[in-house]
């Protein structure tokens, strides 16, 4: 069994929580994951690990109630336990020797993000950010990406807080602007990344995308998490969830992740405090 630390929202959907895990702690890198259950009954769910601190044996987690598991999780209040908390697992985002970078991060994916530009910042390198939200109730994680970027920019879909605009734009103007980075990270959802890379493309400027497929066992059994990257396939709980943007089958990956969309809406209606917060 594993405490819950600490719980804050971060806004209506989306929660932190930090869990005492001290083994995952000792061990855990930017960009890694960890799966676990709520109770003996709960399904296993992958969550990024967003933070850790090695001193009090805690990782962080953030997920946003998009279903059952993480209502039921959501419910779960300080001093409280889970059932399993396994990790970390996968590859951690390769930073050594990168001096300024630009992390893109959209919705939930800034969670994701965060980590990683924490990581560079504390290496010495000169990170931009630029992260990207439906609207201003749905921004998450400001404060925390304003104190590692040297640069940060907000974009809205709606134009309520910070710019209004898709995160490819001020991409494109810094790139054209004389921004020299010597890579771009982006994480949010898969069209997002998708069109990063095209953005980036002209410009030859490298680009590292975070991958999110469905997982079931985290370890490259199961086959659910299969993606095809440079026309192999790959795994991204083993081989990921860092790729190059330009070998990924965003086509595939898009098509795969339809696949489950009417299930994923049955669980949302099925979902009480979705409807009654969110709807």
């Amino acid at each position: 069994m594993y405490k819950i630390f600490s719980k804050r929202k971060l806004n209506s959907t989306v929660t932190m929580m930090d869990i005492y895990a001290p083994l995952v702690a000792k061990k855990a890198q930017a960009g890694q994951f960890i799966i676990l259950r709520v109770d003996e009954d709960g399904e296993r769910i992958p969550l990024t690990v967003a933070g850790y601190d090695r001193q009090t044996g805690t990782v962080k987690i953030i997920f946003q109630i998009v279903g059952g598991t993480t209502m039921r999780l959501d419910q779960k209040e300080e001093g409280e336990y889970i059932q399993d908390f396994v990790g970390p697992l996968g590859c951690a985002t390769k930073t050594e020797g990168l001096k300024k970078v630009c992390i893109v991060g959209g919705g939930v994916g800034c969670a994701i993000a965060l980590p990683v530009a924490q990581k560079l910042h504390g290496l010495g390198a000169e990170v931009h950010s630029i992260i990207g939200f439906r609207n201003k109730d749905l921004v998450i994680l400001e404060k925390e990406f304003s104190e590692c970027s040297d640069k940060l920019t907000i974009m809205t879909d709606d134009g309520s807080y910070g710019s209004q605009g898709v995160v490819t734009a001020p991409l494109k103007e810094a790139i054209e602007n004389g921004e020299s980075y010597d890579e771009i990270i982006a994480i949010g959802p898969l069209v997002m990344m998708k069109f990063v890379v095209a953005t980036a493309k002209p410009y030859n400027v490298p680009v590292t995308v975070s991958m999110n497929p469905i997982m079931i066992d985290g370890t490259g059994m199961c086959g659910g998490c299969r993606l095809t990257v440079g026309g192999k396939t790959k795994f991204a709980c083993v081989d990921g969830p860092d790729f190059n943007g330009y070998e990924v089958d965003f086509d595939e990956a898009m098509a795969r992740s339809d696949m489950y969309r009417e299930f994923e809406q049955r669980e949302r209606n099925n979902c009480n405090l979705f409807n009654k917060e969110v709807k």
